[in-house]
């Protein structure tokens, strides 16, 4: 298997975003997108930094089983086009309500077109 290969490329623990400084910051001084079953915070990085991943998925998206179910849609859908992005940053993914009802197929469709009207990815 290459380095390139989807099935190595992987959400490790460098790649994520889990201090709630960093939240913050990223909330603060980013930028924002709003689209579909998500709201997009980022912040653009130096180019020699790693970009990084945070989800959020509050208590009104529903139960555990509910909002365990959007971080994984939402991180994978981050993991699968993670190497299309122009530069790198620290991007907070936000799931809104309507997340509940959509496949991972819609999830990653808005996904894609946030990054996309953003600027972000390819």
């Amino acid at each position: 298997m290459s380095p390139e290969s989807p099935a190595r490329r992987g959400l490790g623990r460098r790649s994520r975003i889990k201090q709630a400084r960093d939240f913050f910051r990223v909330r603060q001084a980013g930028e924002r997108a709003v689209k579909g079953c998500l709201i997009a915070n980022w912040l653009r990085l130096p180019a020699d930094s790693l970009s990084r991943l945070g989800v959020v998925v509050s208590k009104k998206v529903g139960n555990a089983v509910v909002r365990s179910r959007a971080k994984r849609l939402l991180r994978e859908s981050y993991r699968q086009h993670q190497h299309e992005f122009t530069q790198p940053l620290d991007l907070v993914l936000v799931a809104r309500n309507s997340i509940k009802e959509k496949d991972f197929a819609g999830v990653e469709r808005d996904v894609l077109s946030t990054l996309r009207q953003a600027g972000l990815i390819k």
